[in-house]
């Protein structure tokens, strides 16, 4: 699956679109590339912008980019966070199939995978990326696959008329802009007049961090007038298509990180030169267009519109050039560990519905990451749960979630009114179902392992060559994981069975199952109690949880030390993964505290050691427990 480079030759923006040989490329033809700027904003949905909606918002720029081309109403990103969200885009394949989700990793990357500024740079553009990378995995080496990756990156930089494709990152909106909260009288957005969602306490703090970030989207939007103007001024503007969109949803409380609308539907706008008016998606600009689109489509996109033939590898779809594709029914998005916290979610959108599995159901949505935390506004909603003020509402983000979830995204935007349990939604419910299903086995769903397996699974591959070689049970895995959280107690022998399998992600999904089943899975105590000392970190901290949950609290106890302290067979993700679960249960023993004690000064207490997830971990539990001693 190698490139074999021909030839380069480039006159006045003219390129051979076939300057490399292999089963990527169409016959030789002589073609006028357009140029592509990339815009791209940080942690900011949809709903922060006026084109979408939104009177509140100032953002006149990216409205009058809407009214001279064409905004995409339902664009999504497949991860509510940056890094796998980039990892899906360079490669044009879903991070939870790469093996790239958790937030952050640096998994090695297939070899079968190649990068789209290769294509592009072999289709003759200059590639430039100005400048943040984060593409989350070590076989991405930003020197190599552009030709200027740097905050003096700049299309104006390449040799005389070649075609250009820049990206530029603008980093005004990020979640660290609510960290500080500027001085009421400095914000031009009035917190009073702010409309706060359903789901969110009406607090102080929330309506100050609300319009402090409508004030960042402001300055963002400066910014990408900025970057418009000098793309006029330097005449390119009738030569460039330009796309604009945001890296993820976000980013106030329960939206970014989270596959919720908020945290996931992006601004999406692309203006096409009348010249280039074959790759228009609508009649005319300044229209709107409801395909469904998503992060993994960007890299066919793109080589379409290059006239590179897509690789058989990439698991999006084109929406613009020859290779355009009929509009897709779906539009799918997952989450995995966030930082410290450990999770799994799988969901999908069609233009009415949106449906979440959730695959660990035994924790609350919103679990104390660090990182989300450091905005008051987060601080807040967590404090008036904790005082009794809030609603059911507001309140069950902070409780466990139901297994499944199904929104009528269209009539209930702040997705709220959880339809999966109720009859009359029984076909929508098993359709969205289905899709998500039959989507995790088309990629080969990474997320059917945990993470904490993947070094034991990948050996010298990736964990995406795994899945996809004879040694991976993936039909076994994806059946354990449906049943483990739609069996029931009916299958509650099928997980006992499952816990002697010789593959541990399968002995994971079994314990899995009994966990779910909580006291019906009594009956599996003896086997839970075996599964507990499993070599498996995941699998015996599940085990002890179940346990815990049954009323086996000094066993489980016994267990949850054991993996904090046997450094031999359990390493560090073995225990953040095992404290994840110690704060699940909320259990602050005087043998577990002083356990996570003894954890905490084995920990490497450098800058670095600061920064990992096992330390974040271990730091909240003392604060949230008051331990004054560490």
């Amino acid at each position: 699956m190698g490139f074999k480079p021909i030839k380069h030759w480039t006159t006045l923006g003219l390129a051979m679109i076939t300057t490399f040989t292999g089963p990527y490329c169409k016959s030789q033809i002589q073609v006028k590339l357009p140029n592509i700027l990339w815009i791209v904003s940080e942690d900011n949905s949809a709903y922060f912008t006026g084109c979408y909606g939104n009177s509140f918002a100032t953002t006149p720029n990216i409205d009058k980019l809407a009214g001279e081309g064409f905004l995409y109403t339902h664009a999504y990103c497949p991860n509510a966070v940056c890094a796998p969200s980039r990892n899906t885009i360079i490669t044009g394949v879903y991070s939870s199939s790469n093996g790239h989700e958790n937030m952050r990793s640096s998994y090695s990357k297939s070899a079968d995978v190649h990068t789209y500024p290769e294509y592009l740079r072999k289709a003759g553009y200059y590639c430039t990326n100005n400048s943040k990378t984060d593409y989350n995995t070590s076989g991405i080496n930003a020197s190599e696959i552009w030709d200027e990756s740097s905050n003096k990156a700049h299309y104006k930089n390449r040799p005389v008329g070649k075609p250009f494709f820049a990206v530029f990152n603008l980093n005004t909106s990020h979640e660290s802009s609510i960290h500080k909260q500027i001085p009421t009288k400095k914000l031009r957005h009035d917190p009073a007049k702010v409309t706060l969602p359903p789901y969110s306490p009406d607090t102080p703090e929330m309506r100050h961090d609300w319009a402090q970030y409508y004030d960042k989207v402001e300055d963002m939007d400066a910014e990408v007038g900025v970057l418009l103007k000098e793309l006029n001024e330097n005449g390119e503007a009738d030569n460039t298509i330009v796309m604009y969109y945001g890296d993820n949803g976000g980013v106030l409380p329960r939206s970014k990180r989270f596959v919720y609308e908020t945290g996931t539907q992006i601004p999406f706008i692309i203006r096409i030169p009348e010249k280039y008016k074959s790759f228009f998606p609508a009649k005319a600009p300044g229209g709107k267009v409801d395909r469904l689109i998503n992060f993994v489509d960007l890299a066919p996109t793109l080589l379409s519109i290059a006239g590179v033939s897509i690789p058989d590898y990439m698991q999006g779809n084109a929406f613009l050039g020859e290779q355009k594709t009929n509009d897709p029914e779906y539009s799918f998005m997952s989450r995995q560990r966030m930082d410290e916290r450990y999770d799994l979610v799988r969901a999908v959108r069609d233009k009415e519905y949106r449906y979440i599995r959730n695959y660990m159901p035994f924790r609350i949505t919103m679990q104390h990451v660090n990182y989300l935390f450091m905005a008051p506004s987060a601080q807040s909603w967590e404090n008036a749960y904790n005082e009794g003020k809030t609603n059911s509402v507001q309140s069950r983000f902070f409780q466990t979630k139901p297994v499944e979830e199904l929104y009528d995204s269209e009539k209930d935007p702040w997705e709220i009114k959880n339809m999966a349990g109720k009859p009359e939604y029984a076909d929508i419910l098993e359709r969205m179902r289905k899709a998500e299903t039959d989507w995790m086995r088309k990629i080969w769903d990474v997320g059917l392992i945990p993470e904490t397996e993947y070094k034991n699974f990948m050996g010298n591959k990736s964990i995406y060559d795994y899945m996809r070689s004879p040694e991976c049970p993936f039909d076994e895995l994806m059946k354990a994981a449906d049943l483990a959280t739609l069996g029931g107690k009916s299958s509650l022998n099928t997980f006992v069975k499952y816990l002697k399998n010789q593959n541990s992600a399968i002995r994971y999904w079994g314990v899995t199952g009994l966990l779910i089943l909580k006291n019906d899975a009594r009956p599996a105590i003896s086997a839970l109690k075996v599964a507990s000392a499993d070599k498996s970190g995941a699998v015996a901290t599940l085990a002890a949880e179940a346990l815990y949950g049954l009323g086996e609290k000094e066993l489980a106890r016994g267990f949850y030390i054991r993996i904090l302290q046997d450094t031999i067979t359990y390493d560090n993700d073995d225990q953040n993964f095992a404290l994840n679960s110690i704060d699940a249960i909320n259990d602050h023993s005087p043998e577990i505290i002083a356990a996570i004690q003894q954890l905490l000064k084995e920990e490497d207490l450098t800058s670095k050691g600061q920064a990992s997830n096992t330390y974040r971990t271990l730091n909240w539990l003392f604060k949230k427990w008051e331990i004054k001693d560490k």
